[in-house]
């Protein structure tokens, strides 16, 4: 089934500079079935394991984990760019590929304890990831796993987060940048 996934996934060369195949999931997304299989896959993983709520990242993140987080009869909690939430939050900046950048979450996202699946479309650097995850930690989450549809395997991401000793799942793997 992730062999049909990986299909469904557009190739973009040289974009969003010369050197890069940027890994377009937009493809995937508009595919009735592409999305079903996707969602199907995570719903399978996930509906056995002890999870509270679902956290999705700034954009992408909220479309699977608002999916998922239904078939699933959970929460979902958004983790957002800066300046996008209307409550108090709490915020961490952190180094991107290309730069850096800011996410928040609300201070009242998540109750100490609870068991939180963290989603979002692609793992590059691992960032954002760990960006969001140190907002889970500092609010009281234990981190149950990470989830993706793509990592880009000779980025560097799931070593940092094994370094970090969080947990990861991808649905499918890409070499290169």
């Amino acid at each position: 089934m992730n062999d049909d996934i990986k299909r469904m996934i557009r190739t973009v060369p040289d974009w969003p500079k010369k050197g890069i195949q940027f890994r377009d999931i937009t493809t995937l997304l508009k595919d009735p079935v592409g999305l079903r299989m996707c969602i199907d896959d995570f719903k399978k993983r996930y509906e056995s394991k002890d999870i509270d709520i679902i956290v999705g990242i700034d954009s992408r993140g909220f479309i699977l984990g608002g999916a998922l987080a239904y078939l699933l009869g959970k929460g979902f909690v958004p983790v957002r760019k800066k300046n996008k939430l209307p409550a108090k939050t709490r915020s961490v900046t952190y180094e991107l590929e290309y730069g850096s950048d800011t996410i928040e979450i609300h201070e009242d996202a998540i109750e100490k304890g609870q068991k939180v699946l963290i989603i979002d479309d692609l793992l590059a650097t691992g960032g954002t990831a760990l960006a969001a995850a140190k907002l889970v930690k500092a609010l009281g989450g234990e981190i149950v796993e990470i989830a993706f549809i793509v990592d880009l395997t000779d980025v560097g991401g799931k070593k940092r987060l094994a370094e970090n000793n969080l947990p990861y799942y991808a649905q499918v793997e890409f070499e290169g940048d």
